[in-house]
């Protein structure tokens, strides 16, 4: 039987079947959905809780087959939790899985708890997983889509009493908190728990979101890039003089240069082709204080001075990568402060 994770809760309020499969690739979302069984299952007296984890192809598989039938003299009811990480039990784990299945058919006293990562079609296809499947309650953990990001983040900020302001301010704060934790939804829970701390319940400003949020998320590089777009060549300076000290990857520095270079010139190619300048910040998703600062840099750049920066960044996508470029240093970090100064001075120039 299959299962959507949004179904879990009102799964759990009609009662418990005796297998439950988790698997996908959503550290968080697992957590909570496996939390979340284990609260329900502890409600109705199981009481008891084995947990073993497959390492390796030298398992020992009758010490999970043996939990199922031994409860100790204490406890009536038990959790039994299997855990594989690589997701490939190996030949005596799938018959192990398979009798697993088989057994819990009709089992009142012990429920079965098995947790896998995101799996490809083939093991899907398996004997091993379908006998899961078929013999319990399966439920996917996807990764929450970016396009599903802000959403999410609502929500979840719902579920502690707070909310963004309403209308296009909130969708800009919205999206804004998404780029910062996009790919990392541990983060995003961390985040929205910080904002629950830090405010009280009700309605957050952008501006509250965006110094909770920056001060965290990747803050040296981010910053890095506000600092260049404000024209600040002192403090990019200093900066990059940091991060280089702190062990940044030069090509992450790089990207985030290229990235804004690149945003800008389509920004303006948008403008010259006769797009209004809020539709063009928009469709390249150019939100909060980095929509600011290009409203006040944009009439600075030059369609040549966009060029040059193109294929300055071009040039130094090649140093960072080990190449070596006429009339530019051959050091990654000495070639990313060339550009980045050249990028600030024009961002600051009238």
């Amino acid at each position: 039987m299959q299962l959507a994770l949004s179904q879990l809760s009102a799964h759990l309020q009609k009662g418990l079947r005796s297998l439950y499969v988790l698997h996908g690739d959503e550290p968080l979302l697992q957590q909570e959905a496996a939390d979340a069984i284990r609260a329900s299952a502890r409600a109705q007296g199981y009481t008891e809780r084995s947990v073993f984890t497959v390492s390796g192809a030298h398992f020992d598989w009758s010490e999970v087959l043996a939990a199922g039938g031994s409860l100790s003299l204490f406890a009536d009811k038990q959790i039994v939790e299997v855990r594989v990480p690589s997701g490939k039990p190996g030949k005596e784990g799938s018959t192990a899985l398979q009798q697993l299945a088989a057994s819990a058919q009709g089992e009142d006293s012990t429920l079965t708890l098995v947790l896998l990562p995101r799996l490809d079609a083939p093991t899907r296809k398996g004997a091993w997983f379908a006998a899961l499947e078929n013999g319990g309650v399966s439920i996917p953990v996807d990764t929450v889509e970016r396009s599903a990001l802000p959403e999410w983040i609502a929500l979840r900020l719902q579920q502690q009493g707070q909310r963004v302001v309403a209308g296009e301010e909130g969708q800009r704060t919205l999206q804004f908190f998404a780029d910062r934790v996009e790919g990392n939804l541990l983060a995003a829970h961390q985040e929205i728990q910080k904002l629950g701390l830090l405010y009280p319940p009700g309605e957050l400003s952008q501006a509250q979101v965006e110094s909770a949020v920056v001060h965290v998320a990747r803050y040296d590089v981010f910053k890095l890039s506000e600092a260049v777009l404000s024209g600040q060549v002192g403090r990019v300076q200093r900066m990059l003089d940091g991060l280089q000290a702190e062990g940044e990857a030069a090509v992450l520095v790089h990207y985030t240069l290229a990235e804004d270079i690149r945003a800008l010139k389509r920004v303006k190619d948008a403008i010259a082709a006769g797009k209004p300048l809020p539709m063009a910040l928009r469709e390249q998703r150019v939100w909060g204080p980095r929509e600011r600062l290009f409203e006040r840099v944009l009439p600075r750049m030059t369609p040549a001075r966009l060029n040059g920066l193109l294929q300055a960044a071009h040039q130094v996508d090649g140093i960072v990568k080990g190449l070596k470029v006429a009339d530019w240093p051959t050091e990654p970090w000495q070639a990313l402060q060339r550009l980045a100064l050249r990028f600030s001075r024009f961002c600051s120039a009238r």
